[in-house]
């Protein structure tokens, strides 16, 4: 019997599941009186030996793309033999339970007072703290503050609290519209458009009043890397405040900017230093280097996170706050950033987010020379840039076509359209991380050249049918 349709379409379009409802072992490894045939959708009827499970597990996870041609993805794929090492020992550690993994409890603590030094918070003992399942659960816990605090400032003044608004870029990242949706908070997005590429704090006064909770910038757009100037849309609301006594916070997604910027743009005014920022968040296993999925947030002060959303848990015989949305969750990636802070120091990061920032200035320079293309920004804020086809280049392909092409080579660079303000705005963006080498570089130029003098050689248009959107977060 054949999967039905409706369960197959749930499947990534570019997962490998082949047509049959069995899983077949390779006759090598079968063992006498074993099973050979494993149904995909149910579990097994009977055991089976270690060996053959991890071979068949294997074998299905060896048809993923290869992660250091991944361009797509802001996520870390690499980490070195001793942290390897360290994540296989520490598997087993429930971050969660901290009366039991006391050390580990102290070790997330100093890393996110670290954090709050890197990002220039006014005293680091005063600030607060917690690690997360990534960004996206640091943005949450963000926003439900900024909304507690709206709420809890409202009833004092005896005022409504119904409809809560935040301000948000109309290129923010996904997980904003999931906070926007799974709290009632409405969302009011502000165009980018050409001449203003990222929320800079323009016409802001036409989006913001009482019922507004904060503004969300981002460092490091996903779109195309570029950052927000949270300095400038402090000002605005500076000058917004001295207008209509309207007194709005900022919480700045430091998703990917959060461990690039205190590096190579340390003279940047985009965090602590501005007292409009009352919390950051950062993903660490984006520029923070560490496997997924580990993120931090941190506020500037323990009263800018409403004591409502602290939990004293009873957990195994021990008292613990708890204010993540998540309860049981592993504790292995907050070891392995503290082995990272060790390792690499300030120096360290330094080194390691030059090299990226070198390589991705060294691709964009090199794209935005050929005729093909026009560059939307250049990486030199975190390493990602995106380009366009220059307009009147060619009928006969799209940025859709070359990223079909470059992926018969391994390469994953996605193309997609810019928001809905632009919607005719098709773009191309890579993501330079840590392990893409200029010599890698180097081939993949070789590679988008070649591609691109095939599809310039084309005597007619394309097929547009069936081309797969592709856009990574």
């Amino acid at each position: 019997m054949t999967t039905p349709p409706r369960v197959r379409s749930r499947e990534s379009a570019q997962a490998f599941t082949g047509i049959s409802p069995e899983n077949q072992l390779n006759p090598i490894f079968a063992r006498e009186g074993e099973a050979t045939d494993f149904p995909l959708n149910r579990l097994p009827d009977g055991e089976s030996l270690p060996e053959t499970a991890y071979q068949v597990v294997h074998d299905e996870a060896m048809l993923d793309g290869n992660s250091r041609l991944n361009l797509a993805t802001f996520v870390g794929t690499w980490m070195d033999s001793h942290a390897n090492k360290l994540y296989s020992e520490t598997a087993d550690k429930n971050m969660v339970d901290k009366d039991e993994y006391p050390q580990t409890a102290a070790i997330e603590t100093r890393c996110w007072k670290m954090l709050a030094t890197l990002w220039n918070a006014p005293d680091a003992e005063k600030a607060i703290g917690t690690s997360t399942i990534g960004s996206s659960e640091a943005c949450m816990l963000g926003g439900l503050a900024l909304k507690r605090r709206w709420q809890k400032s409202r009833r004092a003044a005896g005022l409504s609290t119904e409809k809560p608004n935040l301000i948000l870029s109309s290129a923010v990242q996904v997980c904003w519209e999931k906070f926007c949706n799974y709290w009632d908070v409405e969302p009011r997005y502000v165009p980018i458009s050409l001449e203003h590429k990222v929320l800079d704090g323009t016409d802001l006064e036409k989006y913001v009043d009482e019922n507004t909770i904060g503004v969300v910038a981002i460092m490091g757009v996903t779109y195309t890397g570029m950052y927000e100037p949270v300095a400038e849309i402090a000002a605005a609301l500076d000058r917004i405040q001295a207008a209509t006594g309207l007194d709005i916070p900022i919480h700045v997604d430091g998703a990917s900017g959060g461990m690039i910027a205190p590096f190579l743009q340390p003279d940047l005014v985009w965090d602590f230093r501005l007292e409009r920022v009352a919390s950051i968040s950062t993903s660490a296993h984006k520029y923070g280097l560490v496997y997924p999925g580990l993120g931090w947030v941190i506020w500037r002060t323990v009263d800018d996170l409403p004591a409502d959303l602290v939990f004293d848990v009873t957990y195994l015989g021990g008292h613990m706050p708890s204010f993540a949305l998540n309860f049981s969750r592993p504790g292995a990636q907050v070891l392995l950033q503290y082995y990272l802070f060790l390792r690499l120091g300030f120096d360290g990061y330094y080194k390691v987010q030059k090299a990226s920032q070198d390589v991705a200035v060294y691709l964009a320079t090199e794209i935005g020379a050929m005729p093909a293309f026009d560059l939307w920004n250049d990486g030199t804020d975190i390493p990602v840039f995106a380009w366009q086809l220059t307009p009147g280049h060619t009928q006969n392909w799209k940025l859709y076509h070359l990223s079909e092409r470059l992926r018969l080579k391994g390469w994953l660079i996605p193309a997609y359209p810019m928001p809905d303000d632009l919607p005719d705005v098709v773009v191309q963006r890579i993501v330079v991380r840590n392990g893409l080498s200029r010599n890698l570089a180097e081939s993949l130029m070789l590679d988008i050249r070649e591609a691109v003098a095939h599809l310039d050689a084309l005597e007619s248009p394309m097929p547009v049918e069936g081309q797969v959107t592709s856009f990574t977060h």
